[in-house]
């Protein structure tokens, strides 16, 4: 099947009038690249959002000020309007799908992986843990998950009734320049701080998928040129999900410190959970291989270079301290405490048991080399 990407205006079509698209949001992380997406792509781009946060890179296109959340604001904001093409980042979804019923051609919209059973609590599945890699149909959240779980799926169900042909986007976190929740922050004040140490629940090794804003607008963009994958969900992701630890070696190496990683168990790392937003241990690791295929997803930007370039942006653009950015984040960048935290844990583990074993265990009968101190060759496999 064809999935080179649709055009919407050809040479010689250059007399008939732009084909018209309405972005429901446009001023966060990922609206600008997809605004700019859409004009290269030959269309004429109108904002509808809130109007409380504007920026230079969408100042050129119409804006249409409103109130994305309720229905009476999205009516009349878009009364008498119809588009060839929606792209719907912002408001509430299940009320923009209703409203805008019969008057697109194509409807993308961008929800996000909480709509996952168990995102926010492993342990609705037994044994806990999400399962890896997590694919569109996967089980969603159901009544009894989490109040805004379940709200996540179900407004899923109704954009499906009032939009058959939409193509939905499952986002998980997205990083980059403008996030208004910038995770990395945690990380990155410590480093800037100089920062001797940092915890992370089991060593840092959870693994996660998440989405650089230049690789998410770049998804949804193919997204609006595959019309033939109507009637879909698709995951949202950069193609590597890196781990903690991996992040924070990234971000250290950008920013030119070396910070120590002391792992704890998962109820015992109370500072890393704002930038880790779970209180269990496990991987969130989305399966991207439909949207490798069917939308033809690449990252622009590999998931290594991303952080470091998220982090260096942080860096120069960096947050007030305990002013109401940093707050969204919960972190209370409480040193003192991590002080007595990490001086406590060194203590406990300074003098470990000798446990004397008469030959050490060991992976001998599947590994020999360089410090292996015997091989059971006696063993049948």
């Amino acid at each position: 099947m064809d999935r080179s990407p649709v055009p919407y205006c050809s040479a010689d079509m250059s007399t008939l009038p732009s084909p018209r698209a309405l972005v429901i949001g446009g001023t966060g992380p990922t609206g600008p690249a997809i605004v700019h997406g859409l004009e290269e792509r030959g269309l004429n781009v109108t904002l509808f959002h809130t109007g409380r946060h504007e920026v230079d890179e969408v100042a050129h296109v119409e804006h249409l000020h409103g109130d994305p959340f309720s229905a009476e604001g999205v009516t009349e904001a878009l009364a008498g309007r119809s588009f060839d093409v929606v792209v719907a980042c912002y408001g509430r979804l299940r009320t923009i799908a209703n409203v805008l019923s019969g008057r697109c051609d194509r409807f993308v919209s961008v929800g996000g992986t909480p709509a996952y059973r168990g995102y926010f609590d492993p342990t609705r599945f037994d044994p806990p843990g999400l399962p890896i890699p997590t694919a569109e149909d996967a089980p969603l959240s159901s009544e009894d998950d989490d109040g805004k779980s379940y709200r996540v799926a179900r407004t899923e169900d109704l954009l499906f009734e009032h939009q058959p042909s939409a193509i939905h986007l499952r986002y998980p976190f997205v990083y980059g320049p403008r996030q208004i929740a910038p995770l990395d922050w945690c990380i990155v004040r410590r480093v800037l701080n100089r920062r001797p140490a940092i915890i992370l629940p089991e060593g840092g090794l959870a693994a996660e998928t998440r989405s650089f804003s230049e690789n998410a607008a770049h998804t949804v963009l193919l997204a609006v040129d595959h019309s033939d994958a109507g009637g879909r969900t698709f995951n949202v992701g950069d193609e590597e999900a890196l781990t903690a630890a991996q992040r924070v070696h990234l971000i250290c190496r950008e920013l030119e410190h070396e910070m120590e990683i002391v792992g704890m168990p998962t109820d015992l790392a109370l500072p890393a959970r704002p930038f880790m937003m779970q209180n269990e241990p496990g991987h969130r690791i989305l399966d991207l291989s439909a949207t490798r295929d069917v939308l033809g997803y690449r990252d622009l930007v590999p998931a290594r270079t991303a952080t470091a370039r998220s982090a260096r942006w942080l860096a120069d653009n960096p947050l007030e301290p305990g002013g109401s950015a940093e707050r969204v984040l919960e972190d209370p960048f409480d040193y003192d405490r991590e002080d007595r935290l990490l001086d406590w844990w060194r203590s406990a583990t300074s003098d470990p048991p000798n446990l004397d074993y008469p030959v050490e265990p060991g992976y001998g009968v599947y590994y020999s080399g360089p410090g292996t101190s015997r091989r059971r060759s006696d063993t049948r496999i």
